[in-house]
């Protein structure tokens, strides 16, 4: 068995981003020479989380996919948009004056929406390889979403495929 491993970066923004990672995760699958195996996507950051869907196609005034605004719009209902201090238990004051020590603005810390909606969605994927390529449906894409909302920011994405080399 082999085991590849590649990273790479994605600009978020200040409001839940969608990035579309399906042609990078690809590349590295291509990379890999793996032939037959599992390819995992995962995010290491809390606020983040990966998830497979189709393209919309349509997009709104900001650009993003129209399927994804509706998946931000249903998580508001049930995990509403933290817009001041108090709205969740967290962030704390430990919290707050932990974050100041790292020279953090303490309002950068107003992003428990975000952490509570990766928890929900998950923070990897793993997707079948058969023959050199994912098995992802007929029109499933990877997405790499950031819900952080309280600043914009360079995010990394995690690319591991195990398996066997092909000949």
């Amino acid at each position: 068995m082999s085991v590849y491993n590649e990273i790479f970066q994605i600009q978020s923004d200040r409001r839940p981003t969608f990035e579309d990672v399906t042609e990078q995760v690809q590349a590295a699958l291509q990379k890999s020479g793996i032939s037959n195996g599992i390819l995992l996507v995962f995010s290491q950051h809390t606020t983040c989380s990966v998830l497979i869907q189709e393209a919309s196609d349509d997009v709104n005034y900001w650009g993003t996919e129209l399927l994804m605004q509706d998946l931000v719009n249903a998580l508001e209902k049930i995990i509403p948009t933290c817009k001041t201090e108090g709205q969740y238990l967290h962030p704390g004051p430990k919290h707050i004056q932990a974050a100041m020590g790292r020279d953090e603005e303490a309002f950068w810390s107003l992003n428990t929406d975000a952490h509570l909606r990766s928890v929900l969605l998950g923070r990897s994927v793993t997707i079948p390889v058969v023959d050199g390529e994912l098995v992802l449906g007929e029109f499933g894409r990877v997405y790499f979403a950031d819900f952080d909302q309280v600043r914009a920011r360079q995010r990394t994405v995690r690319v591991q495929v195990m398996g066997e080399l092909g000949t």
